[in-house]
């Protein structure tokens, strides 16, 4: 196998002489007094996590916490194997796809809602940018926070965050490679060592070559990361983490539909719309750093200073697949151009955007601490947090090359554009500024009362590719938190919550009447009621009942010369209900399990067309599940299963489009065995068992819808070596 020769695995092989060298010389034995080692012992409890990062909710765990929190363990994260944003939205039924093609960076949705690239993710909690490829070899877990997270983030989108958490230090030594079924290349090394009582380091490292079912969508990746921690004193202690990825892969463009009005009845999910030789790969180099102290005062109070950098700069190439403008089919003008012709056809479009730069810059002061007034029992949580977030862009070219059709095995090819990018210049400087407190009040055995908000200010500018100020935004707002805790066993939290959070207008798509123009900040509502449930120490059930409140955003038919203006006008309201199981239901069964019900409708809108039905790319219900089965008589061999449920999704806002609903069967094997003395550990994966063809995305990107058809089945297959 080519990958065996690859200089990453050359490079892990030639670790383990070392290894075994240091070994064997044992013929010269030396006492040695070794550092302590603490283990945690979390085996039993499968998937379940007992605390997150994310949340401003004090130290609490998250059985105390009154949100909706899903945590993907590293071992959820082994067996399962994901490598995408989107592989690591089929683990929870809050969550889908929103514009998320191959070969670009993605992003998703949850409860409805797309997440903001700019503020919705993070990296240790701290703000990371969204524009990168994911990475997971030096995660330890993944953090979901569903629903509103004024208070934790400030101004950002209503979905909720998703927080990577980083591996910590510790005496570990892996090797891991694989391949699949469409001759991908993988490896991956974790290092880690306690050099110091006081001093550690972990390094992970990986190489991927990447196969795509997509066919001229092949590509590569290159990770390495670095976290260490530093026991400074009894008292403080100093976290670093930094990671580094390059990769570069073609992008992928969606299908759109048929006139607006018809889904492409024979499409071909291996097939690059628009593929023209020329088009060059996109090219992402991303790179993300925190560093966290923390002092503790005493036994009450603790301090904690965060510092996060992320920067990501794009080099964005595709022959991109949109509209009909140029097509005779859309001559007319009776068929909108911004789709592909009733016959098929679209347009290719030579667009160019290298060093896109985004720069997320974040630094935080947290205090928290425990004190009593009378009779009442004080957890407090305050803070300041300043962000800046920039982008460097150069203006682009996208210029018109030909027309081709759906049914081409591949488009004719045009020649590329002679024109060449501008040179790059700031586009958009944001800073927020911001104050925030939480208590949380112990009104005696059973009942909890937390309280806080957050003092946001932003200052936001925006400049043409000149270097011209397009738009100057000033605000500030107060966003509330409060919620009620009710535990009337050890076993069983109920508690109520509401919260209010800010997130910046849309952008009008260019064929509105106002295209190009932002519009105002939109302030979202929630109000959730929550049950969690500690079935057994190793079972944990959650139920959480929402509705969530935002201005409506949309492209509202009128009497202008463009036939569209966009507005905001009405609102949008998503109401859900969400089912949740984690843990070890058996001593040989671990499980996740999540049902999402949400019904997402438009309301007081002005357009009749646009109510009384569920808003697109939501689909009404969701329901994923995995399973892991160890073998009672083989306990070395554990059976892996996952199902995946999505209704009917509507793929227009007047609801007369949609597609089918769909199921999707996933399945492996686990085997663990030893080999000299180490651990072998084998993974067998393969998505989509039956291969069935399914739209896994009918959202949209800059005012525009697209549809995305799910990967057919693929087999992977991995070995971690203990060295």
């Amino acid at each position: 196998m080519t990958f065996l020769r690859t200089p990453l695995f050359l490079a892990c092989l030639s670790v383990v002489p070392l290894v075994a060298h240091a070994q064997d010389s044992t013929t010269k034995p030396t006492a040695k007094q070794l550092a302590p080692v603490q283990v945690d012992a979390n085996r039993h409890h499968g998937y379940q996590a007992s605390d997150a990062e994310i949340g401003s909710f004090g130290n609490a765990p998250l059985h105390d916490t009154p949100a909706a929190i899903t945590v993907i363990s590293r071992q959820q994260l082994d067996d399962y194997q994901p490598r995408t944003l989107s592989d690591l939205g089929h683990l929870d039924a809050a969550l889908g796809d929103n514009y998320a093609p191959v070969g670009y960076y993605q992003d998703i949705s949850i409860r409805g809602f797309p997440l903001d690239l700019a503020t919705g993710f993070r990296f240790n909690d701290l703000s990371m940018t969204g524009e990168q490829y994911v990475t997971l070899e030096d995660k330890q877990q993944v953090e979901i926070l569903k629903g509103l997270a004024g208070i934790e983030a400030g101004v950002v989108a209503p979905g909720g965050l998703v927080n990577f958490v980083s591996k910590r230090p510790a005496d570990v030594h892996t090797v891991t490679v694989g391949t699949d079924s469409h001759g991908s290349r993988y490896g991956a090394v974790d290092v880690g060592r306690w050099l110091t009582p006081q001093f550690g380091v972990r390094v992970n490292a990986a190489h991927e070559d990447m196969h795509s079912y997509v066919q001229h969508a092949n590509g590569h990746r290159n990770f390495i990361s670095l976290d260490a921690d530093w026991k400074i004193s009894s008292k403080a202690t100093l976290q670093l983490d930094g990671n580094y990825q390059a990769s570069e892969q073609r992008s992928v463009s969606g299908y759109q539909l048929l006139g607006g009005t018809v889904i492409p009845s024979n499409p071909h999910r291996t097939r690059m719309l628009g593929f023209e030789p020329w088009q060059q790969p996109v090219g992402i180099h991303a790179v993300n750093a925190t560093a966290r102290f923390k002092y503790q005062f005493n036994n009450d109070w603790q301090g904690k200073l965060s510092v996060g950098h992320s920067r990501a700069v794009i080099n964005d190439n595709v022959a991109f697949a949109y509209g009909c403008f140029y097509s005779p089919d859309c001559a007319s003008g009776t068929t909108p151009g911004y789709f592909f012709a009733p016959n098929g056809d679209y347009d290719v479009y030579d667009f160019r955007s290298p060093d896109d730069t985004r720069q997320n810059d974040e630094v935080r002061a947290v205090l928290k601490g425990s004190f009593s007034t009378g009779t009442l029992d004080h957890a407090l949580s305050v803070g300041v947090d300043a962000f800046r977030r920039t982008m460097d862009q150069r203006p682009y070219v996208y210029d018109y090359v030909g027309t081709a059709n759906i049914s081409q095995l591949n488009p004719p090819y045009f020649a590329p554009s002679p024109n060449q990018p501008g040179k790059p210049a700031l586009v958009l400087s944001s800073w927020q500024r911001s104050a925030f407190a939480m208590d949380r009040v112990h009104l005696g055995a059973q009942w909890q009362l937390l309280a806080g908000a957050r003092f946001v200010r932003l200052h936001e500018r925006a400049y043409d590719s000149s270097g011209a100020p397009q738009r100057d935004t000033r605000l500030s707002k107060t966003l509330p938190q409060a919620a009620v805790l009710w535990q009337p066993t050890e076993a069983l939290t109920g508690y109520v919550s509401y919260s209010e959070s800010l997130s910046l207008g849309g952008q009008a798509p260019y064929w509105t009447s106002n295209g190009g123009t932002i519009l105002a900040p939109l302030l979202a509502r929630q109000v959730e009621t929550g049950v969690k449930y500690a079935w057994s120490p190793t079972l944990s059930l959650q139920a959480a009942l929402y509705r969530i409140h935002q201005p409506y955003q949309f492209a509202q038919p009128d009497n202008s010369s463009a036939g569209f203006s966009f507005v905001q006008r009405g609102e949008e309201v998503h109401s859900g209900l969400e089912l949740n199981a984690v843990g070890r239901a058996t001593p040989n069964l671990r499980l996740t399990a999540s049902i999402n019900w949400i019904r997402a409708q438009a309301r007081n809108t002005g357009t009749a067309a646009y109510e009384g039905h569920q808003i697109d790319n939501v689909p009404a219900l969701r329901s994923a599940l995995y399973l892991d089965y160890t073998l009672p008589f083989a306990p070395s061999l554990g059976l892996l299963g996952g199902w995946r449920y999505s209704s009917p999704n509507n793929a227009t806002p007047n609801g007369q489009v949609r597609v089918p609903a769909y199921n999707v069967f996933d399945a492996g094997l686990r085997y663990r065995t030893a080999w000299h003395g180490h651990a072998l550990t084998w993974h067998l994966n393969i998505d989509n068992l039956f291969n069935r063809f399914y739209w896994r995305d009918t959202g949209n990107a800059y005012g525009d819808s697209y549809l995305f058809p799910g990967a057919p089945r693929l087999a992977r297959l991995s070995l971690t070596f203990d060295f």
